[in-house]
């Protein structure tokens, strides 16, 4: 696949809604969640679950809410049904968005609502809380039920969000797949002066055209820019001869894709296509490290050989690779496990990462090629190829 060559208008119009949708999560496998999390309660010795409002709650019950400073949980008993807490006058949003009936416990404006939680704790004495719980409720909360003792809930809720079903990895392949396609189009659409505000904004527009609700995030970098992460203030315009970065995603049933693609823009210098060629094979390494059973720090670990021999880091010293080289995925788009020295989880069936051990070069530019795997039971598997060479993304 060629870059540049064509425009934004001719581009958006050869695209269209995504036909092969992945079909969404189903109610069974929702009651399987439900049971699987107790499983893990239960070994922890914790007689409840409080699930705050996001993505974990989002993962139990189907409601995409956000948390804010309202407190919309659940609280989910080793026996009985689920119990949501909410303000009264969200009980109509909430039941639509329920994916099962539950207990409904609500609270006017004027009201404690953790008097309420604490009431409906009932004989509980172990209380295992979402880690994504506020400092601030988590104390209100001890302050209303002093006689429970509260403890991570990440065992239950991270080990059962981080092994994703097949339904699961079908919706993030839909998503993956969707953005894969939309910085091809990107790619064709680059000429010499183009603003990297006029690549998101294709971006996002190409994102939507697929049937997505627009990216998620973009991040556009030119030349210089390259070698920052996540990028530099203001715009820049492409010159030839530059490196492109670009970084971007979408979600499908709010599972995310997380895709990053690095390519030449003309002919660029021989240290800046010797670097992309070790950025991949850096890529490479990872990827076969990543066995069933193998720590994730071994993942990292791998990539860092590949770079240390040739002379870059070590560590996370520069030139070399600044950060960890993956991230667990799904519903947020950054969530346990990670690849990172430190990180002992095993790698197991439906983990999935990304796998992007990006190289930096400081002050003069920087590679990152990111694709994501998930574990089969016989080994990793790309949702995405990496990306071919420098100069073409396919």
């Amino acid at each position: 696949m060629t870059i540049g060559g064509s425009t934004a208008e001719t581009e958006l119009a050869a695209l269209a809604p995504w036909a092969d949708r992945a079909p969404a999560i189903t109610l069974a496998e929702r009651r399987d969640r439900l049971a699987r999390v107790r499983e893990r309660m239960e070994a922890m010795g914790a007689q409840a679950l409080l699930v705050n409002a996001g993505m974990s709650l989002r993962y139990l019950a189907g409601v995409p809410w956000g948390a804010t400073e309202r407190l919309v949980a659940m609280l989910l008993p080793l026996h009985g049904e689920p119990i949501m807490l909410c303000p009264r006058f969200e009980l109509g949003s909430l039941t639509a968005d329920m994916a099962y009936e539950a207990d409904m416990r609500l609270w006017e404006e004027d009201e404690d609502p953790f008097a309420l939680l604490a009431d409906a704790l009932g004989g509980v004495t172990t209380l295992a809380i979402d880690p994504a719980l506020p400092f601030q409720m988590a104390e209100r909360l001890r302050r209303a039920a002093p006689n429970v003792t509260l403890v991570d809930g990440a065992p239950a809720i991270d080990g059962c969000r981080m092994r994703k079903s097949p339904a699961e990895i079908a919706l993030m392949q839909q998503a993956k797949n969707m953005t894969l396609a939309v910085h091809h189009a990107a790619a064709r659409i680059l000429t010499p002066g183009i603003t990297t505000g006029a690549v998101k904004r294709f971006i996002d527009q190409a994102h939507r055209a697929l049937g997505a609700a627009g990216s998620t995030f973009c991040i556009v970098q030119f030349g210089h820019a390259t070698a920052f992460p996540h990028g530099l203030p203001g715009e820049q315009a492409l010159e030839e001869g530059q490196l492109v970065l670009i970084d971007t995603g979408c979600t499908v049933e709010g599972y995310h894709s997380d895709i990053t693609r690095t390519y030449a823009f003309g002919r660029v210098s021989n240290d800046e296509q010797a670097i992309w060629s070790l950025e991949k094979e850096a890529q490479a390494a990872a990827f076969a490290a990543a066995q069933p059973g193998v720590p994730c720090e071994q993942v990292d670990a791998a990539a860092r050989v590949v770079l240390e021999k040739a002379g870059l880091g070590p560590d996370y010293r520069l030139p070399g690779l600044p950060h960890r080289t993956g991230h667990g995925i799904g519903l947020s788009i950054h969530e346990p496990a990670y690849l990172v020295r430190g990180d002992k989880t095993p790698l197991d069936t439906g983990m999935c990462f990304s796998n992007e051990p990006m190289i930096v070069v400081p002050d003069r530019f920087g590679v990152r090629l990111e694709d994501h795997f998930y574990m089969s039971e016989s080994g990793p598997r790309w949702f995405t190829e990496p990306q071919k060479a420098i100069d073409r993304l396919s």
